[in-house]
């Protein structure tokens, strides 16, 4: 074999050891990720806390958000209201981008947040306040 051969070769070959070091270091990422995540579960990206309630949740129940949380009196619901105001989907939370939204789905009695009527979808920052019938609860940052 000339030179040129075996350089071209051995290029190849440092090439591809390179590649397998890189494919290595993302595994790694990833399962340093996933392990910190199965040991951490709380790391909920908010959290509702009943400031007020006449029924069920208790006043200071306390519920970890999802992404999208829907709530209403229906076991389907993330946030289970036992309200005779509530609707079976009475509202739905979600979190875009950095920021939380409230919309009402339609419900008879309507959704306050710090006592102002949602109409379509509105901005939810931390502390603000959610009413649903009789029961009132704080928007908070996520433990974690």
């Amino acid at each position: 074999m000339d030179p040129l051969t075996l350089a071209l070769w051995a290029i190849r070959l440092a090439f591809l050891a390179a590649l397998y070091v890189f494919l290595a270091l993302v595994v790694r990422a990833l399962l340093r990720d996933i392990r910190a995540a199965s040991r951490d579960p709380s790391g909920a990206l908010g959290r509702l806390v009943v400031i007020a309630s006449a029924s069920v949740p208790a006043t200071g129940s306390v519920f970890p958000l999802d992404a999208v949380t829907t709530l209403g009196r229906d076991l389907g619901c993330g946030v289970v209201l036992e309200d005779p105001f509530a609707s079976s989907r009475h509202a739905i939370l979600t979190f875009r981008g950095r920021g939380w939204y409230v919309e009402d789905l339609g419900s008879t009695n309507g959704t306050l947040v710090n006592g102002v009527t949602v109409a379509g979808g509105l901005s939810l920052g931390f502390g603000d306040e959610l009413q649903i019938g009789d029961i009132r609860m704080r928007l908070e940052r996520g433990l974690g």
